[in-house]
C-alpha cells in the first residue's frame, strides 16, 4: 500500500500544496521556457484554498471535510498543471518541497488571522469555517458542518 493510499484526499490535497517555487523549466517540446509552477496564480490560489480548508477542519471539532469534493478539487488543480505543460514528475516534486509547503501554509494562516482566527485557539476557527460553508465559497465547499 502506498503512502498516498493512507492519507485522506484533503491531506493529499494539502500535500500537493507543498511545493510551488520550482525554477523555470522548459516545456516538453523543449522550445519555450515555462514559468515556475509557483507563478501559476490559479494553481497557487487553489492550493491555498485547500490548505486553509484543511487547517479549519483539523482545528474545529464541529467541521469536517468533504473528502470526495476535496479530492476532485485537487484533481482539477493537477489536471490544470498538466495542461499547462508540467509533467507528473515535476508535480510530484512539488509535493515534497518543504519550503514551498511552508509558503502555502503561511498564506493560509494569514488569510485565517485576517478573519479573526487566533491560531492558538482552535474554537476560533469554527465561526470562520461555518461562514465559509454558509457562503458556499471555494473553502466552504470543501468543508461540512458536523452535528
Amino acid at each position: 500500500m502506498s503512502l498516498t493510499a493512507v492519507i485522506s484526499p484533503l491531506g493529499r490535497a494539502a500535500a500537493f500544496a507543498a511545493g510551488l517555487g520550482l525554477a523555470a523549466t522548459v516545456s516538453a517540446a523543449g522550445a519555450e521556457p515555462r514559468p515556475a509552477l509557483g507563478e501559476q496564480t490559479e494553481i497557487v490560489r487553489g492550493l491555498q484554498v485547500i490548505a486553509t480548508a484543511d487547517m479549519i477542519r483539523k482545528k474545529c471539532p464541529t467541521i469536517g471535510a468533504r473528502m470526495l469534493t476535496a479530492f476532485g478539487y485537487m484533481q482539477r488543480l493537477k489536471s490544470k498543471a498538466s495542461r499547462l505543460g508540467y509533467p507528473d514528475a515535476e508535480i510530484r516534486a512539488f509535493v515534497e518541497d518543504k519550503t514551498e509547503k511552508a509558503r502555502v501554509e503561511t498564506a493560509a494562516r494569514n488569510w485565517l488571522t485576517a478573519r479573526g482566527v487566533r491560531l492558538d485557539e482552535p474554537p476560533s476557527y469554527c465561526p470562520v469555517g461555518l461562514a465559509e460553508i454558509r457562503s458556499r465559497t471555494e473553502i466552504g465547499r470543501l468543508l461540512r458542518a458536523r452535528q
